[in-house]
Formats: structure tokens, sequence, C-alpha cells
């Protein structure tokens, strides 16, 4: 497994590209990397605004043998490649806000969105795309509470875009490896939920049926939240259009 880079000065969306490219079977861990995105997505159908070359903006082709019902789970190893990528170049101490939200010092410093598109009922193929926030020295007003950048948190040090998008994919091929043996998170379980900004501590889950709150247990093997609610129970709860805040805030 190795990626191979293409990159962009501007495009709508390096998701939107590769499913372009796929159209004329593009190879399997080709990565589109832009300097500029004007259209970018995030989960929930949220805009994830990319600034000129402030930011990494960036997407891998897999074509993995794995079942429909499974591939949401590579959301959760992209976040594992992110912090990863943030300890090893920078020193900083990532954390994740399930699923796949990236916090430096708790604020989020990255966006991921996996879309998985099918064919004949099966998994045709799967983009993986990434956004982190780089260079920004500022964010708008409605996110500059929970919005950070890598070089917010390096005290006066500058990232490198190509050294991160790098090293993202690296990581993310290493986990993606031992997530095609079993299909599930059992291998990078233990060194995700030592991530898990919230374990033990009260959230409040963000479900269509009815809001609650739980203390927050760490993930399992499927990639879904365990939560212990106030009568003992042990609930999962899978990410769908369910979201997780803390009691006081986003975290």
């Amino acid at each position: 497994m190795q990626a191979k880079y293409i990159y962009l000065p501007v495009i709508d969306s390096t998701n939107n590209e590769l499913k372009r490219r796929a159209e004329e079977a593009v190879e399997e861990f080709t990565v589109i990397s832009a300097g500029q995105q004007t259209g970018g997505r995030g989960r929930s159908g949220h805009v994830w605004k990319s600034p000129s070359h402030d930011s990494v903006s960036t997407s891998m082709i897999l074509y993995p043998k794995a079942s429909v019902e499974h591939v949401s789970r590579l959301t959760l190893i992209a976040a594992m490649a992110v912090a990863a990528m943030a300890e090893e170049l920078y020193g900083l101490s990532a954390e994740i806000k399930w699923p796949n939200d990236v916090l430096v010092h708790k604020k989020k410093v990255c966006g991921i969105l996996t879309e998985m598109i099918p064919k004949d009922g099966e998994v045709g193929y799967v983009i993986v795309g990434i956004g982190v926030n780089v260079h920004q020295t500022g964010f708008p007003e409605d996110i500059a509470a929970m919005a950070t950048s890598l070089d917010l948190e390096l005290d006066g040090r500058k990232a490198s875009r190509q050294a991160v998008t790098e090293s993202i994919w690296t990581n993310f091929l290493r986990l993606y490896k031992e997530f095609m043996l079993t299909e599930d998170l059992s291998g990078i379980l233990e060194e995700y939920n030592a991530r898990l900004v919230n374990v033990g501590q009260e959230v409040r889950i963000l479900d269509p049926l009815g809001e609650y709150t739980a203390i927050s247990q760490g993930i399992d093997a499927t990639g879904a939240l365990l939560v212990k609610t106030g009568s003992g129970e042990i609930k999962r709860v899978d990410s769908g259009e369910v979201s997780v805040r803390g009691i006081y805030g986003y975290v």
C-alpha cells in the first residue's frame, strides 16, 4: 500500500474530484490534495471552509473488499491518523471527540467526510476526505470558540501542509491495513479510547428520538460509543444522525 499524490491549486472538492476520476477507474490509494476548496463539505452536510493555502484539503480513494455496513468505521481510523500526525510531526497532544473530531487543547482542528459509493449492492469504492486547519490565525465568530489551527498551537512555529498531508496518509494506510484483517476497530480500540476526550464524563446524546445524558464509556470494536445511563444501563450509540456534546459546551 502506497499513496499516489496529485496536487491541484483550486478545486470544488477533493472528494468530488476523486468521484469524477473514479468514472475512469482511478488507481487505489490515489490522493487528491488542493490549495483551495470552493465547495468542501463535512459530516451531516456542514460546510468545511478551506481558505486559500491555509489548510490541508485532501482525499484518498479506496476499493475495499469489505461489507457495506463496516465502511463507516474508516472515519474513526481517519481521525486516528490525524491525531497521530499532530503528535508525530509537532508533539501536539491530540484528542478525539467521538466519532471523528480531532481536538488540540479541546478545540477542533480537523474535519472528516467518508463517502461510500455502492455498486450492485456492494462497496464500489470509498473516498476518505480530510480537512485540517493549518495556517489560520482566526475563525468566524460562530466557530471561534471551538476551532483552532496547527500554527495557533505551535507557539510561533509554522506547520508544513505537505508534511501534514503525507503523515496523515502514511498513518492512515498503516491503520487501514490492520482494519482490513477484521473489518472492525479491535486493532486500534485501546489507542482510540485513550484519545477519546470525554471518557468517564457526562455527555448529552442528541438523538432525533429524544435527547438524554449519560456517562461516556468509550467505543466498542464496531465504532459505536458506549454510554451508561442514570439507571445503569449500557447503551450503544451509533453515529448516523446522532451527535454527542459535553454538558457545558462543544466538548
